[in-house]
């Protein structure tokens, strides 16, 4: 996030585009809440009437995989109008001339035919968000997964920048974490292309850097594997092994019957997790780990907050903390890791990484900090981008609509998204083994648009088949109004009626992010 969680609460106006707020994070949707008592425009942009529409303004429902043309309909008529901000463009941005070239061919009229959004609502979109002193964007993976989540993300980037809304509190592009670490994942270099706070692994100067901190010669410059390209190795008999910790890739990733061939055909499988997962499962060997109550560390947030975590338990017979599996490990293969605990681990970190310079663990007490914190005596950043923008200028990006890499045709008729609901975490690892939880919502369901369940004789309640390119299941059906005519929506929790075995491995070329946002299928009542 460029911005800070509190700031949603004073914004003037608040764009959700792609993100189910008040299922996925509803300690942010709370802040939204209070926003919009006082007085800020609410404006949701979902293919699917999710429930913070509710108190929405402007509730639009776009075509799956219109975004872009949404977001450059909204632009173009921020220019016609003058609500651009001339001044910060000049001073602070780049390419501004491209960009706008491309924007003004994307009238709202037009716009409107691509996205399936009214130009009237794309009209009010324009001058709630283009007229608001303070306003603020919040997406999830409904904008990035994608195969043009990358377009999709520059867009909206583009939308900040052309307003003005970048640098100053209660605006911002502020993208919502999926998950409660991801951020500090990410900080600790869990990417194929990065070292630690997104130092480049091409870069020579960045390489040279971490192996003197790691006392090795040298250190590979080439960016490593992203998941689809690991399960193509496999397939290629490239990669030979695979270490998997604490993720779920039998029910979360796409295709999974493809996914579970490649896991079985692996020479070695190594899962390091605290359940035995559907993918621990198909392991040769499992390394039980600890929850985030039987460990001490640090957690970076979605708002870039640097926060202590502390052993609340003791961890049950021999099990042994993440840090200290994967230093035996290393150790074995050869590299001698050290470590005496997280501390010591994250104080190298502090050295290695500008970002994190300035935080220790003293320094953590009470509420944590937000880096960028590059020195001791700084009190960390709230707002990124203030005063300038870190790259020097804002770059705009000119993207044109590109279509899903799959679409709909008369075999395959409708179109699928999938996400959460409220009572469950992604693959339900945790969730499901909470009674409380599981008795909310304990099984899958597809949901049906009220017109399309009775052109296929379809009743709530009844067992349904679902089929796609890659595969079919079978779960009962929710006819709803929730979702749009021509259009089904699933949770992907549930390994027995698991949605991703619908969905398509296609992915964004730059990001390889997988488009699990969409694909076609089609519905039958099950035999």
């Amino acid at each position: 996030m460029t911005n800070s969680i509190a700031e949603f609460e004073d914004a003037d106006c608040i764009f959700i585009i792609g993100s189910n707020t008040s299922v996925s994070h509803p300690l942010i949707a709370t802040r939204i809440f209070k926003a919009k008592k006082k007085g800020a425009k609410i404006i949701v942009a979902d293919p699917r009437r999710i429930h913070i529409s509710a108190i929405a303004d402007v509730y639009v429902s776009q075509k799956n995989g219109s975004d872009v043309a949404l977001l450059n309909g909204i632009m173009n008529v921020i220019l016609e109008n003058g609500w651009h901000d001339q001044a910060f463009i000049e001073e602070n941005t780049e390419e501004f001339e491209s960009f706008k070239k491309i924007v003004e061919q994307y009238p709202p009229e037009k716009a409107s035919e691509m996205c399936g959004v009214s130009a009237d609502d794309i009209r009010k979109i324009a001058e709630a968000y283009g007229t608001a002193d303070k306003a603020s964007i919040a997406y999830c993976m409904g904008i990035t997964q994608h195969t043009s989540g990358v377009d999709n993300v520059r867009s909206i980037a583009n939308l900040a920048m052309l307003t003005g809304n970048l640098g100053k509190e209660s605006a911002g592009v502020n993208p919502l974490r999926g998950q409660n670490n991801v951020q500090g994942a990410c900080d600790m270099g869990g990417l194929p292309n990065v070292f630690t706070a997104y130092q480049p692994v091409t870069s020579e100067a960045a390489a040279d850097k971490f192996a003197k901190a790691w006392g090795v010669e040298s250190l590979s410059t080439e960016v490593g594997l992203t998941i689809p390209y690991m399960l193509e190795g496999i397939e290629k008999d490239s990669v030979k092994g695979l270490y998997i910790v604490g993720e779920n890739p039998v029910v979360s990733d796409p295709d999974v019957n493809h996914v579970r061939k490649a896991l079985e055909k692996v020479e070695l499988l190594v899962v390091q997790d605290i359940f035995l997962t559907e993918t621990a499962q198909l392991a040769d060997v499992v390394l039980p780990s600890v929850c985030f109550a039987e460990k001490d560390g640090t957690f970076s947030n979605t708002e870039r907050r640097v926060s202590r975590v502390r052993k609340a338990v003791e961890p049950l017979g021999d099990v042994k903390q993440d840090w200290e599996i994967i230093q035996e490990v290393s150790t074995r293969f050869g590299y001698e890791m050290k470590y005496e605990g997280p501390e010591q681990i994250f104080n190298e970190l502090t050295t290695v990484t500008p970002s994190y310079g300035g935080i220790s663990y003293d320094r953590l007490e009470g509420q944590g900090i937000q880096w960028p914190c590059p020195t001791e005596d700084h009190p960390g950043t709230k707002v990124l981008h203030v005063g300038n923008i870190a790259r020097g200028k804002g770059l705009f990006h000119s993207a044109d609509l590109q279509p899903p890499a799959e679409v709909v045709d008369p075999e395959y008729p409708l179109w699928l998204s999938t996400g959460r609901v409220f009572a469950h975490y992604h693959t339900g690892t945790m969730t499901r083994v909470s009674p409380t939880l599981d008795n909310e919502i304990p099984e899958g369901f597809l949901e049906l648009n009220e017109e399309d369940a009775v052109e296929l004789s379809i009743k709530q309640g009844d067992l349904v088949k679902i089929a796609s390119r890659r595969g079919e299941i079978e779960t009962k059906v929710h006819v709803t109004k929730r979702v749009a005519k021509g259009s089904v929506f699933m949770p992907f929790h549930f390994v027995e009626s698991c949605a991703n075995i619908l969905t398509n491995t296609a992915h964004d070329p730059i990001c390889k992010i997988p488009e699990l946002k969409v694909c076609a299928v089609s519905v039958a009542k099950a035999a």
